[in-house]
């Protein structure tokens, strides 16, 4: 048996057993991913779409996404790659690429504007030994990193990566105890402390995906702006005035179809409320 210290589950896996995430193994005592190199998904994006509104804006990146996550959001968009039954299956029949090949293929689409590569789709970070060891060979190739990830990792984890990453978009999906935990079965406090860690760093933004009757209050998206306000750098210096958050409509999808689409004028109203504190706020889905 094996802990595994991705996040705060810090689940103990038996040997051939996986853990919360369906991709982390274990093998004589180490934890390992299943999921290394197993690419369910690539497309050369707009930078714009991860989304990244303040970084390199206007450039287009290389996006690749594995399978599985250590969240379960009832609306997940990739559920197919995500937590679903068949994300598993799909997903170990994916085809393998090997952080070598992958950093070749980023740069040989250079000449159509890429910049990089950016790990999206599913959660990252469930496979962050493979983000790590791509990440590196991208930038030997003097081109950048962006990560989309739900945060919920451990500062170890982030440790191993953040070398490697120029930018990242970290969601915040909403800003109650109650609504990680029950809802999408997940720690906030962790993804704080992530978020917290990660700007001192690299460029960061933020992405808030508005479900109507769970955190689309003016009350909580006050407190949730103002606590990214008050973000420091490593210097100690205020940096969260300036931090982007993304605000997004929801659309009904995958186990969450009991409610309509976010009213259009609710997202307009929660941005104002967030420019309150926040010099760069965006809408999204609208």
């Amino acid at each position: 048996m094996a802990q595994c210290n991705i996040c705060y589950r810090k689940c103990t896996i038996e040997d051939g057993g996986t853990g919360f995430c369906k991709v982390r193994s274990a093998k004589n005592g180490v934890v390992y991913p299943l999921n290394y190199g197993r690419i369910t998904s690539i497309a050369l994006d707009p930078i714009e779409k991860k989304p990244l509104s303040r970084f390199m804006p206007g450039a287009k990146i290389l996006s690749v996404g594995s399978y599985g996550c250590n969240l379960r959001c009832p609306f997940c968009q990739n559920y197919e790659i995500s937590w679903s039954e068949e994300a598993y299956s799909y997903g170990t029949e994916a085809q393998v690429i090997s952080p070598e090949e992958l950093a070749e293929l980023s740069f040989r689409y250079k000449d159509q504007g890429n910049i990089g590569l950016a790990f999206t789709y599913n959660e990252p970070l469930v496979g962050y030994e493979f983000v790590r060891d791509t990440a590196r060979l991208v930038h030997e190739k003097g081109m950048k990193n962006v990560l989309v990830s739900n945060g919920m990792a451990s500062r170890e984890v982030l440790e191993e990566i953040v070398p490697y990453i120029d930018a990242m978009n970290i969601d915040l999906k909403g800003f109650t105890d109650n609504y990680y935990e029950h809802l999408l079965k997940g720690n906030r406090q962790m993804v704080m402390d992530f978020i917290s860690e990660a700007v001192r760093h690299c460029h960061v933004e933020l992405t808030t995906l508005i479900i109507p009757r769970e955190n689309d209050s003016e009350a909580e998206m006050r407190e949730l702006s103002e606590w990214i306000s008050s973000l420091e750098d490593d210097t100690g210096n205020n940096v969260g005035k300036d931090v982007v958050l993304h605000i997004s409509r929801f659309f009904p999808r995958f186990h969450m179809t009991d409610r309509a689409a976010t009213d259009v004028a609710c997202i307009y109203r929660l941005a104002d409320v967030a420019r309150e504190n926040l010099n760069y706020v965006y809408t999204g889905n609208c």
